[in-house]
């Protein structure tokens, strides 16, 4: 029997997510789809399922929209016994356009004083957190607050001194940080302390002030991850190892764009799952660019994320 609890454990703000019934301004819209959103929420189903034993921490307030997602979340399979329901708090949510050119779509978000930005170093169960063999963060739960930083922070130390394996996706919301350079140190000092970085290209010119792919994996290599994996959209991704050296795969096609939100983090879960199953590099990283590509294809954030069937299907 394994001694670890859980595959996966992950931190992060769920929020409810409220999609538009047409193209256009989110004001025009007269009635929404009802969905989860949250970057780590997002991998969190994905890798469940893919049939990993996936753990989630995070606070939501006791209203209708935490009841909604807290559902939601168990009902993928996700252990939520870390989820804190507090009546004197708020659940975080969202508006989210639609869009017909395969752009980014419009998001409003209304997430400022939420649950989740109240969790701090105190929240994180460090017995509970080294009970999974891996740990998957993301830029995301680092920016919403001080105390979720701090809570980032101590989750990555937790897992690096247990020996667990750390992987970092940037996913960076600029509109959350107090400056671009803040949120450059701090979204850096976390891919240092990861052992997988995951960034998009744009996120590591940006980050890094390399322009090309090899120059935003030498960054983070030089700083101690033994993988990183530039997501290149539409052409695939680069990326440089420890144990597979350096390479790119292409990406899968697309037939048409419908929404680009959720797919780097169905990328994440790819990967992720993949590497965990001891696959190789190339091998996770073509599972990843093909969850991607099943992303960007459906309205909503987790439906174009895999069973185990579909994957086996897929030959992937």
């Amino acid at each position: 029997m394994s001694e670890h609890a859980f595959d996966v454990a992950l931190f992060g703000e769920a929020m409810l997510l409220l999609v538009a019934d047409r193209p256009g301004p989110i004001e025009n819209a007269q009635s929404f789809f009802k969905r989860t959103a949250g970057a780590e929420t997002n991998v969190a189903i994905g890798l469940s399922r893919l049939g990993l034993k996936v753990g989630w921490a995070s606070r939501l307030g006791t209203d209708s929209m935490g009841r909604s997602l807290i559902a939601s979340m168990k009902a993928e399979g996700i252990d939520c016994s870390h989820v804190i329901c507090d009546a004197s708090q708020r659940t975080g949510f969202q508006f989210k356009g639609r869009v017909t050119d395969g752009s980014d779509p419009p998001v409003e978000y209304h997430r400022k004083g939420s649950a989740a930005s109240q969790m701090g170093p105190a929240d994180v169960d460090e017995a509970w957190l080294a009970s999974a063999r891996h740990l998957h963060a993301t830029g995301v739960f680092a920016a919403i607050s001080d105390t979720s930083l701090q809570a980032a922070l101590k989750c990555v130390d937790v897992m690096r001194a247990a020996g667990r394996t750390v992987s970092f996706d940037p996913n960076l919301r600029p509109t959350l940080w107090s400056s671009t350079d803040t949120m450059r140190h701090w979204i850096n000092t976390l891919a240092s302390r990861a052992d997988w970085v995951f960034p998009g290209m744009e996120e590591g010119v940006l980050l890094t002030g390399e322009t090309t792919p090899e120059g935003v994996a030498r960054f983070y290599r030089k700083r101690g991850a033994t993988l990183v994996v530039v997501k290149l959209g539409a052409e695939g991704a680069y990326y440089d190892s420890d144990v597979a050296g350096t390479g790119h795969v292409e990406g899968f096609p697309v037939a048409e764009i419908i929404d680009t939100v959720g797919a780097g983090d169905g990328f994440a879960a790819g990967v992720v799952s993949a590497l965990l199953e001891s696959r190789s590099v190339p091998d996770a990283v073509r599972r990843g660019a093909w969850i991607g590509a099943r992303a960007v294809q459906v309205l909503g954030d987790t439906e174009g994320l895999p069973t185990r069937a579909e994957l086996e299907e897929a030959a992937l």
